[in-house]
């Protein structure tokens, strides 16, 4: 079965570079899908500093990743990415589900 989201390098050396800051005390991070933005969802990105009974775990490339269980329909067959542009840098999801992405980037429907 393949896994609900993959990791790029780029975005598991990011993950390990959060996870490594001492005052941090999370076991990972959590990805959710939430309503809003202009197309209609959006990603979340926070710390996991619990397991919730509900979330799927994903371990790759040693970090693990909490999926919010509501989101794992939206997010299945996703590789998350982590770019570095010269004014910014986010993770990205390229999400093969996804039918449209709004013009900014922040928001996406399935």
């Amino acid at each position: 079965m393949n896994p609900i989201i993959r990791l790029s390098d780029n975005a598991a050396n990011r993950i390990k570079e959060i996870m490594s800051d001492k005052e941090s005390n999370s076991i990972g991070v959590r990805v959710a899908v939430k309503s809003g933005g202009c197309a209609g969802m959006s990603y979340v990105m926070e710390y996991a500093k619990e397991i919730n009974p509900t979330d799927e775990i994903i371990e790759d490339k040693g970090v693990k990743v909490f999926v919010d269980a509501a989101a794992v329909m939206y997010l299945l067959g996703t590789e998350m990415d982590y770019k570095k542009e010269e004014f910014s840098s986010s993770f990205v999801f390229n999400n093969p589900n996804e039918s449209e992405r709004c013009g900014c980037g922040e928001s996406f429907k399935i």
